[in-house]
């Protein structure tokens, strides 16, 4: 989605919100994030059925905490703590939670289940280079993911990522953006680690492939 399209998005949004329709907010915000959030959960979670359930979990929340949100952040990125607070609650909950949501809810990129070829086994040297980033842990997907393919600023990274309720304060939200950077420079030099034992790129070369 282009910047223009989203700062739209975020406007129709937010003057639905000010009319007090929280339910058309909640349906234009899974129109026009819910394929993007969808596909993170399932780069998350590498499970169909869990990212299901994670997104129905997402819209359950998003329903329920819209009427309190504060506008202190973009809507997308209050929708993306929803939705990786969603994926962590599904990780460690027992099998079978019931789905409160419709299904219908879900985009309809959600009801195809990816190709169960393992990611080792595709061949070209995208696919390869994305099977790396797989092998790392949902919180290093979720890192890589929220930094590289959404472009998220780092100080929405913070949000994002932090934990508990309350909003972090300026200097708490500098530290925690300043660690989040040192991790992801970490994950980048094991991903290159990674990718010059696979042979795709040389060990001189620099670049990363995230």
């Amino acid at each position: 989605m282009q910047l223009e399209d989203r700062e739209k998005l975020e406007l129709e949004i937010q003057g639905l919100c000010k009319r007090g329709d929280m339910a058309g907010a909640v349906e234009r915000a899974l129109e026009g994030y819910g394929q993007e959030i969808m596909r993170l959960m399932g780069s998350v979670l590498h499970d169909y059925e869990r990212s299901r359930d994670a997104f129905s979990l997402f819209s359950e929340n998003l329903l329920r905490g819209l009427s309190g949100f504060r506008w202190e952040s973009s809507f997308r990125t209050w929708a993306y703590r929803l939705a990786r607070n969603a994926c962590y609650q599904v990780m460690h909950a027992p099998a079978g939670r019931e789905q409160p949501v419709s299904m219908s809810a879900l985009p309809d990129e959600a009801h195809k289940p990816r190709s169960e070829t393992r990611p080792w086994q595709r061949t070209s040297v995208k696919e390869r280079f994305r099977a790396l980033r797989e092998s790392l842990d949902p919180q290093e997907r979720m890192l890589l993911l929220l930094r590289v393919d959404q472009r998220l600023s780092w100080d929405d990274v913070a949000r994002v990522m932090s934990e508990g309720e309350e909003a972090l304060s300026d200097a708490a939200l500098k530290r925690k953006a300043a660690a989040l950077r040192q991790q992801f420079q970490r994950i980048k030099a094991h991903l290159r680690s990674l990718a010059e034992e696979e042979g795709l790129i040389a060990s001189e070369d620099s670049s990363t492939h995230v």
